[in-house]
């Protein structure tokens, strides 16, 4: 049996050596001696890649482990969705996971229907999510407010004073304080003879948005 032992700290300040007894002895009464410990020191949950949970990944893609074991679902991430990626690329590959805290075994059948209520509610709250941001931009459409950026002001006559003197589109955009792609699309609009900068510059960032 090769095991994989994840540990993650948040803070420098915090001993991985307290996880590290827990997971050592539960493998010792399994009779586990092929482990591999993989530590993430100073290293935030909120983050989906760690060099240490990165190592493992790569590990278990080339079947180089069987178990993965960790003192509790929150080491391997703080977000749900993404712990459920992780649990579900290791049912992919066969490999067997095993959180101490939560008592959770993906090799026996509670464990296994623990893992798919898990992968529910994640999905359940992504739906949520999006039904929230949905309804939230029909409500704003609806009271007549604009969406995406904010048109930027220019003053035409600055975009004139750029073309008339010949400025590259570098040097016009930071005198114009816009993008080199905003810049490029005032002065070609004013070259072919549109007058309005500010309206010019709105098609502009729709493009963008877009």
């Amino acid at each position: 049996m090769r095991v994989a032992a994840y540990v993650r700290c948040s803070t420098l300040d915090q001993h991985p050596e307290t996880q590290l007894v827990e997971l050592r002895s539960y493998c010792a009464a399994r009779g586990w001696t092929d482990v591999r410990e993989y530590i993430d020191h100073g290293e935030s949950g909120a983050k989906t890649r760690r060099p240490a949970l990165d190592r493992l990944l790569a590990d278990a893609k080339g079947r180089r482990i069987d178990t993965v074991i960790v003192v509790g679902l929150d080491r391997l991430g703080r977000s749900v969705s993404h712990v459920v990626q992780i649990l579900e690329l290791l049912r992919h590959l066969g490999i067997t996971f095993l959180s101490l805290r939560e008592q959770l075994d993906s090799a026996s059948p509670v464990g296994g229907a623990l893992l798919a209520m898990v992968a529910v509610l994640s999905q359940l709250e992504r739906d949520l999510i999006r039904s929230r941001v949905v309804a939230g931009l029909r409500r704003a459409k609806l009271e007549g407010r604009r969406l995406g950026r904010k048109p930027l002001e220019v003053d035409p006559r600055r975009v004139e004073s750029v073309l008339a003197r010949k400025l590259s589109v570098r040097a016009a955009a930071r005198e114009l304080g816009v993008s080199t792609a905003s810049a490029w699309r005032l002065l070609r609009a004013h070259s072919a003879g549109a007058g309005d900068a500010r309206a010019t510059d709105r098609g502009v960032e729709e493009v963008a948005i877009a």
